[in-house]
């Protein structure tokens, strides 16, 4: 009798677990939840990694999978079972789309441009010296009474032809008038920026400087990459070991241990503004001469072409981009909302403020950027 009433109970409990597996997969079936995979470039990894993005990717049925890597080493990746690559600007993005001959042209959802940070001491410096301009008002600066003293400066413009070719003679911060007292800018001036053979914001630099390099004309064949490397080289070899992602340089600066300047997404510091958080003798440059960001996801499947124009339409994802100091493709009023008490340190509007160079295509700017990295 015993053993009867075991068997019976056994069954049950084997019934209630399938009947548990069933309605599992009911619930997901009703759920909808669509799981998409992609690779990205790391600037976009705290936007992905933020519990409030997931939630609202999650509200549209979608649970996203991302892994990080350099912007231009994307082509040369296996991206079998992915469904997007997110690199960091146009030239890597189409050179994907046609490695891997997908159709339509990649979605750029938002875009950031690149700015140059630095502290007021620094920015003063380049100021007196013609290579920058200063105009944001950050604040006022406390007397030895406790009355307020002079203004702050808290943005402004980097003069990028004067400041090339400053770069090109090997300018020392102790060359510049101005620098006296300050013990933190000594050694050549330099912009502190990402391994040009991985990282997108390290391409993007030295396709400003080839481009500035070139008479201001696009670099396209092999005599505008000899004309501008003695210059890109210049500024790549001065900085010996270089990060493959922008997010350690930045995090450098943030925490006062990096280079007096600093190449970074405008988004970087945005979203750092935004969350309430501020760095002490901050001041943005905007170089006069620059590439935006324009992060360009290139749909692999069907399911990543459906997600693409979800981040790229959605209000709510806009939303959150913005938070994480991008701007929305298609409309300045989002960015300008969320950034307008921080007006002193970032631009609103960048029409008419700064020249937007070209970027050549992959295999020229590799190009420049192997013989950027070689010593001789």
């Amino acid at each position: 009798m015993r053993r009867i009433l075991g068997i019976v109970l056994a069954f049950v409990l084997i019934g209630g677990v399938i009947t548990a597996v069933v309605l599992g997969r009911g619930d997901s079936e009703a759920n909808d939840t669509t799981t998409v995979r992609g690779v990205i470039g790391s600037e976009k990894a705290e936007f992905f990694e933020d519990e409030k993005v997931r939630d609202a990717l999650a509200d549209k049925g979608y649970i996203v999978e991302t892994e990080s890597a350099g912007s231009w080493d994307m082509e040369g990746l296996d991206l079998a079972g992915d469904d997007f690559a997110f690199p960091g600007s146009s030239a890597p993005a189409d050179a994907l789309q046609r490695a891997h001959k997908t159709t339509g042209a990649p979605l750029r959802p938002f875009y950031s441009p690149l700015v140059v940070l630095t502290r007021r001491s620094a920015a003063e410096a380049l100021a007196a010296n013609g290579l920058a301009t200063l105009t944001g008002t950050a604040g006022k600066t406390s007397g030895t009474s406790g009355t307020s003293g002079t203004s702050q400066q808290g943005s402004g413009t980097l003069r990028m032809e004067p400041f090339l070719k400053a770069a090109a003679k090997d300018t020392t911060w102790q060359d510049l008038k101005g620098t006296k007292g300050h013990a933190d800018l000594s050694g050549t001036v330099f912009v502190t920026s990402t391994d040009p053979l991985a990282s997108n914001s390290g391409a993007l630099y030295l396709a400003t400087a080839s481009y500035v390099a070139n008479g201001n004309r696009l670099v396209t064949d092999d005599k505008g990459v000899a004309a501008s490397t003695p210059l890109t080289r210049k500024l790549t070899v001065v900085q010996g070991r270089q990060q493959t992602n922008s997010d350690a340089p930045f995090r450098d600066f943030v925490s006062g241990v990096g280079t007096p300047l600093v190449l970074a997404y405008e988004s970087q510091i945005a979203s750092l503004l935004v969350r309430g958080d501020t760095v002490e003798d901050l001041v943005v440059l905007y170089p006069d001469t620059t590439v935006y960001s324009d992060h360009s996801l290139v749909p692999l499947t069907a399911e990543g072409k459906k997600f693409g124009e979800l981040l790229r339409t959605d209000p709510e994802l806009r939303k959150l981009a913005v938070r994480h100091g991008f701007r929305p493709a298609g409309d300045t009023s989002e960015f300008a909302a969320a950034t307008a008490g921080h007006g002193a340190y970032l631009r609103q509007k960048l029409t008419g403020t700064v020249q937007q160079a070209p970027v050549p295509t992959v295999e020229v700017m590799r190009d420049i950027a192997r013989r950027s990295r070689a010593e001789k």
